[in-house]
C-alpha cells in the first residue's frame, strides 16, 4: 500500500479526506510528527474518556489536517452509568447479572474475576457535559466514535493490555440511552456523527428513524457516516432511502474482511460514499485510505486523477474518484440535507390541512 501512495502527487493526496481513523490510541510524540508532514487531512476519532484531551491535543497542534471527534465508543458504555451510582460493584451487577433471571454459577465467577478490572463508572451527565464542552471548543468538531455493538465482550484486563474476554456483553437497552444521549448532544449543537454499527443492523435502522422522529427539523440539518458500515447492500438501501443525511465509509482495515463489501459500495450512491482507513496508527492512515478510495474506483468505474486541476470539469462524469469523494465529503460536512420528495409531499398535506383547519375555526 505504501508503495502504491508513493507515484500519487501531493497535490492530489491533499484532497484526500479519511474520515474515520484513530491515531491517538499510538504514541503522542510519533503521531504529532507524521500529523506535521501528511498531505491528507483525517477525523480523529475518541472513544473513552482518556483519550478526548488527546484528540483535543492532536486537533490543536495541526487545525489544518485533524478534525476531532468526540465520543464515547459503545465498546465503553457499560463504563457509563445511565441511572444513580451507589457503588461500582451494583452499577456492573446490573449490567452483567440482572435480577430478572437467576445467574449461572460460572457467570458469578466470571463477574468476581471481571470486576476488579473494570474502572469507577461515569454518570451519563459528566459523559453529556464533557462532549458539550469540546464540541463547542471545537467548531468544526464531530461526534464520534459512538454507536451500537452488539457481540463485543468485555476483556478482563486494562483495553490497552492483552485481551483475554470475558463471557459479559453489554446490554443493547443500556447502549441505546447512552448512545441515544450523545445524538442529543450532536443534534443541538449541528455536529456531523460517525457511527458504529455491528450486528445491529435492524437497531442502528430504527435507532435512526426515532431520531428522525424526535427531531423532524433538525434532524437533517446534521449528517450521519456508518462507518467502516457491515450492513447488508439491501440494509443500506432500505437506510439510505429513509435517512437523506445518511452516509456510508468502508476501510479495507475492515470491510476488505469480506467479499460482501463490493456489493455494498456498488449500492450505495455515488454522492453518499466515503473512505476511511479506521486505523490506529498514523502512518498507515493514507495507504490504507487510498487503498480504499482505488477500490471504490474500480468498483465505481472511476478514473483517478493523476494530478490536480482547481477548476473542476463542468461535465460531473469526466470526474476523478478524488474529486467525487471530496465533494461527498464536502456535502457530509454541509449537512442541511432535503428531505425526499415522499416526505416534503407529506408535510405539505399536513401544512394544507392545518392552514383548512384554521380557516374553517375562524
Amino acid at each position: 500500500m505504501r508503495t502504491a501512495l508513493d507515484s500519487v502527487p501531493r497535490s492530489v493526496l491533499e484532497h484526500v479526506v479519511d474520515v474515520h481513523c484513530h491515531p491517538t490510541d499510538s504514541g503522542m510524540e510519533m503521531t504529532l510528527k507524521v500529523a506535521q508532514e501528511m498531505a491528507i487531512r483525517i477525523c480523529a476519532m475518541a472513544t473513552r474518556r482518556s483519550d478526548q484531551r488527546l484528540v483535543a491535543a492532536l486537533a490543536r497542534a495541526h487545525p489544518d489536517k485533524v478534525i476531532p471527534c468526540f465520543g464515547y465508543h459503545p465498546w465503553f458504555a457499560h463504563w457509563i452509568a445511565v441511572e444513580t451510582i451507589t457503588s461500582k460493584d451494583a452499577h456492573y451487577r446490573t449490567l452483567f447479572l440482572p435480577p430478572s433471571s437467576p445467574p449461572k454459577p460460572e457467570h458469578v465467577s466470571a463477574f468476581d474475576r471481571l470486576l476488579p478490572f473494570l474502572p469507577d463508572p461515569i454518570p451519563l451527565a459528566e459523559v453529556v457535559a464533557d462532549l458539550n464542552e469540546n464540541l463547542t471548543a471545537f467548531p468544526n468538531a464531530m461526534l464520534g466514535e459512538v454507536g451500537l455493538d452488539r457481540v463485543c465482550r468485555i476483556p478482563y484486563s486494562h483495553p490497552d493490555g492483552p485481551r483475554e474476554l470475558s463471557p459479559f456483553t453489554i446490554p443493547l437497552a443500556h447502549q441505546l440511552k447512552v448512545v441515544e444521549a450523545q445524538l442529543d448532544v450532536a443534534v443541538r449543537l449541528r455536529r456531523n456523527v460517525s457511527l458504529h454499527s455491528v450486528k445491529c443492523q435492524q437497531a442502528t435502522s430504527e435507532l435512526l428513524d426515532r431520531m428522525e422522529a424526535k427531531y423532524p427539523d433538525e434532524w437533517l440539518k446534521i449528517s450521519v457516516d456508518l462507518h467502516s458500515c457491515g450492513l447488508s447492500a439491501q440494509g443500506w438501501k432500505a437506510i439510505s432511502k429513509r435517512h437523506p443525511n445518511a452516509f456510508l465509509s468502508l476501510s479495507t482495515a475492515i470491510n476488505a474482511r469480506s467479499p460482501a463489501h463490493k456489493e455494498l459500495i456498488a449500492a450505495c450512491a455515488s454522492d453518499r460514499i466515503l473512505v476511511e482507513s479506521d486505523f490506529h496508527d498514523i502512518r498507515r492512515s493514507a495507504p490504507y485510505t487510498w487503498h480504499m478510495l482505488r477500490t471504490v474506483a474500480a468498483v465505481k468505474g472511476w478514473a483517478i486523477e493523476d494530478h490536480w486541476d482547481d477548476a473542476a470539469p463542468e461535465d460531473e462524469a469526466q470526474w476523478g474518484a478524488v474529486r467525487r469523494l471530496e465533494e461527498n465529503w464536502k456535502a457530509f460536512e454541509r449537512g442541511r440535507h432535503r428531505p425526499h420528495a415522499k416526505r416534503r409531499q407529506r408535510r405539505d398535506r399536513a401544512i394544507e390541512e392545518w392552514e383548512d383547519a384554521n380557516e374553517d375555526s375562524d
